[in-house]
């Protein structure tokens, strides 16, 4: 059973890999859209109710095309329709003030994509930590701050434009999107979507939802997690769907047993210990984001560059890890920062260098019948970082080159280098040899210019339609450089 719009709707008899998006259309909900099916486009966006940071529950918009409609069974949904206010018989629906913002500011055309950003926007609506801004001074095209403290990424309103880099439209060039975006206030207290914040969100259900020879399982703890994953070494194991919801809709991949892991406790809890910080794999990447609060700069670097917010609402460490794709994003952040991975299953728990994880093309060392339980980073943290991601877009885009660094520099002199590469092998890697040029040497341009071209043989690149590889080469040596630049105008600043 799901709660769309206020209403309680039975699952059942939908085939188990449906989607959120297919069951609301079946139900006439068609203001949610199908665009591209694979989480790029964020016609199909909705809200969920989901555990809070600030609050007790926040609204969360996710791409409804990608999660299973098991996925949300005992949870609340509320899709474009649902915004509204429902007038007295016989009278229109009063519109959402996100709704009234994007008409009379010219911020739907064709219409196709308008709910999705409705939905986005809603969420940012919503958002308890969203605070006004000074009036905003000159915008630039870069984001960089200007002299009133705002930039031209977030609004005097406190609207984060971020909120809304998964949502794509073809017609109003996204300029009347904006305006309508900063021009939203402050949500009024007999708001009901506002009220609901103030209490719990839906409890956690074991599901087992069978239909014809396919299942989505979804057990009550991490234990009885592992045991039905001994019994059943078939299953697709997923959290946040962003992957395998791709592989359901473009490649029609089916899975006669799906387990769901994204909302067990033992994988959603984030302690910061005196020697490292551990975070639970099935913490979505937004809510580690703002947990940790900055406190991981590297990771605080990677956040806004990885995907969009909607699919960053949904991933999680577990999954991008998981995946052992070659060119997710944060391997190479968490290879910069040393972690490790805690693997868990039926006999016990490991603990495995994310270095020694990756063993091949999606590949790796976890055993059948295991899970990632948990990255743990050790601390103290390097204090000289950045995350480079070289793609075709600025956001929500797969990278062609992502390389990040982790460098203590001290008096002058590299003590410890830890450089982490995407996009340049058969998995994420170490640049080792660039490493060892860098450690012992000083951090000066001359030092730069020798080591650069190290860097610049480090991986196997290969041609694509992305990037050549003697593109992918090249923007690995330019990386270094680019790190040296930018922390040599810190360090003059």
């Amino acid at each position: 059973m799901i709660t769309v719009n206020g209403k309680e709707a039975p699952i059942s008899p939908a085939p188990a890999h449906t989607t959120v998006l297919d069951f609301l259309r079946e139900r006439g909900l068609t203001g949610t859209k199908e665009g591209c099916a694979e989480g790029e486009c964020g016609a199909c966006s909705v809200l969920v109710a989901r555990p809070g940071v600030d609050k007790p529950t926040d609204w969360v918009a996710v791409n409804a095309c990608l999660v299973p409609v098991a996925a949300l069974d005992g949870q609340e949904v509320v899709t474009s329709e649902g915004l509204a206010t429902p007038g007295a018989p016989g009278t229109p629906a009063a519109l959402h003030p996100v709704q009234r913002e994007m008409a009379a500011r010219g911020g739907s055309q064709c219409g196709y994509c308008t709910p999705g950003f409705v939905c986005s926007m809603a969420a940012e609506y919503y958002r308890p930590d969203r605070c006004p801004h000074p009036t905003s001074g000159t915008e630039t095209e870069t984001g960089i701050e200007t002299d009133s403290g705002t930039d031209s990424e977030h609004g005097p309103n406190g609207f984060d434009l971020h909120a809304l880099s998964g949502n794509l439209c073809r017609c109003t060039g996204y300029r009347p999107i904006r305006d309508a975006a900063f021009a939203v206030g402050a949500p009024t207290e007999d708001d009901p979507l506002a009220q609901r914040r103030e209490q719990a969100p839906p409890a956690p259900v074991a599901t087992a939802y069978v239909q014809g020879d396919s299942a989505f399982l979804r057990r009550s703890s991490l234990a009885e997690t592992l045991r039905l994953l001994r019994e059943r070494p078939d299953a697709v194991v997923v959290a946040g769907s962003t992957d395998w919801g791709v592989e359901v809709n473009i490649r029609s991949r089916r899975a006669g047993c799906v387990v769901a892991v994204d909302r067990l406790p033992e994988l959603r809890e984030l302690r910061v210990e005196p020697d490292a910080i551990e975070i639970g794999a099935a913490l979505t990447l937004t809510e580690i984001e703002r947990r940790l609060d900055g406190r991981v700069p590297l990771l605080a670097e990677l956040f806004p560059q990885f995907a969009s917010r909607l699919i960053r609402n949904g991933a999680t460490l577990g999954g991008n890890l998981g995946t052992g794709s070659p060119i997710g994003d944060s391997p190479p952040a968490l290879l910069a920062l040393d972690a490790s991975v805690v693997l868990a299953g039926a006999d016990g728990e490991r603990e495995v260098p994310l270095s020694d994880y990756f063993t091949g093309y999606r590949q790796s060392v976890r055993r059948s019948g295991e899970l990632i339980r948990a990255v743990r980073v050790p601390l103290p943290l390097a204090p000289v970082v950045a995350f480079h991601k070289i793609a075709k877009r600025r956001f929500d885009d797969i990278s062609s080159v992502a390389v990040a660094f982790a460098l203590d520099v001290e008096d002058g002199i590299v003590r410890t280098a830890r450089i982490g590469l995407g996009g340049v092998a058969a998995t994420p890697i170490r640049a080792l040899a660039t490493e060892a040029a860098l450690e012992g040497r000083p951090w000066t341009a001359e030092t730069v210019g020798a080591v650069a071209p190290v860097l610049r043989d480090e991986g196997t690149p290969m041609d694509d339609h992305r990037a050549s590889a003697a593109y992918r080469s090249a923007m690995l040596g330019q990386s270094l450089l680019k790190l040296y630049a930018r922390t040599t105008e810190a360090v003059s600043s």
